[in-house]
């Protein structure tokens, strides 16, 4: 019995073969239409590395300010100083939501926010001391690489000193935020003043340098092609071979609501075909990576169990107060309860496990 179609043919005798695909194999795979095919190899890739296991947290999210100086198109959560809506959170604010926080038993922390002027490394050694010394146990993934990199320029900075002095502080390990899209033409039109492609990748370099694990992001089905996609998954894959840094892929769906890249483009925002197939090609792609996550926060519950079985194996977490997928019209909930994630995960027919940011197992569910 042929389990894919005669389009995957060669990709799957290469997968078989223990072969790496290479650029070409990745157009393949995107432009395939056998989606269940895609799934079967990339599920097979999956139980390769972790059987049937899923790796969630118990985690909350923390947006400590919505004022950003950037020009990115597709943000909905961006706020100018003293525009209506703007907000800044207190350090001691911050760490009193952490600590609240701490009452559901949380593993992880992840804190990002906008790029904040008024907003010093002093401010973010405070949160990450107090978090420390008020959760015990919490681990903290913060400060995505464009935020780094506008601490770096405003301190006077390098890139290492900050994450040296974040690390002393509590930072654990960084998000994978930012990376949006590598491909400079895209990344131009997407967002004119963030960091390029090819800095997003050094700073992540030097964090693995120093020891800091991080995540990596792909934002996709706005103005990127399948060519761009696979560009952005061979950089991710050749700086993993180098540092080995890198824990989990994220690929994030543009959302269009509130945002002016949907409106002045016409966007209308992926489907859940293209969702699937993305999950499925970043597994079978990134060999190296040792975890896709789907981010259920903007992909929606449902879809979530189905891309277990399409190559994911982690399924983000608890998530309590996220802002920035919701303020661009993500429809899911504010929050999932440990239980309510076991009990999503045993449905997909996966074996649940509690890590922390540093996938370190916590509990695990029969």
């Amino acid at each position: 019995m042929q389990l894919v179609s005669r389009e995957l043919e060669e990709v799957a005798a290469k997968l078989t073969r223990g072969e790496r695909l290479d650029f070409n194999d990745g157009i393949a795979l995107f432009r395939s239409t056998d989606l269940v095919g895609l799934g079967m190899l990339a599920q097979r890739a999956k139980r390769q590395r972790h059987g049937d296991q899923v790796f969630f947290a118990v985690n909350c999210h923390i947006n400590h300010t919505n004022v950003c100086v950037g020009t990115c198109r597709f943000c909905a959560f961006r706020r100018r100083p003293g525009e209506e809506g703007a907000y800044v959170s207190s350090p001691r604010e911050v760490i009193r939501r952490v600590h609240s926080a701490s009452l559901w038993g949380i593993r992880e922390v992840h804190l990002v926010g906008g790029l904040n002027p008024e907003l010093d490394l002093d401010y973010f050694c405070t949160i990450l001391q107090g978090i420390k010394k008020k959760v015990k146990g919490v681990t903290v993934k913060g400060l995505t690489a464009v935020e780094v990199d506008f601490l770096a320029q405003r301190e006077g900075l390098s890139v290492a000193e900050v994450l040296l002095r974040l690390r002393e502080a509590g930072l654990d390990a960084l998000p994978g935020g930012g990376a949006e899209i590598f491909a400079p033409l895209v990344r131009q039109r997407l967002c004119p003043n963030k960091i390029s492609g090819e800095r997003w990748l050094e700073i992540h370099a030097e964090a693995h340098a120093l020891g800091i694990p991080t995540n990596a992001t792909m934002l996709y089905g706005h103005l990127e092609s399948y060519e761009d996609r696979v560009d952005h998954l061979l950089r991710l894959r050749e700086l993993q071979d180098r540092t080995g840094g890198f824990q989990a892929f994220i690929p994030l769906p543009f959302l269009p609501k509130n945002n002016p890249l949907a409106k002045e483009e016409g966007i209308k925002g992926t489907t859940g075909f293209d969702d699937l197939k993305t999950i499925a090609v970043s597994r079978l792609f990134l060999d190296n990576f040792p975890h896709i996550k789907v981010y259920w926060v903007m992909v929606g519950i449902k879809l979530a169990q189905v891309a277990l079985n399409f190559g994911a194996d982690d399924i983000e977490g608890t998530v309590l107060e996220e802002r920035i997928a919701h303020s661009a019209g993500a429809e899911s909930p504010q929050v999932l309860t440990r239980q309510e994630l076991e009990e999503f995960i045993l449905a997909a027919g996966g074996v649940p496990v509690e890590r922390d940011a540093l996938y370190l197992p916590v509990r695990r569910e029969a």
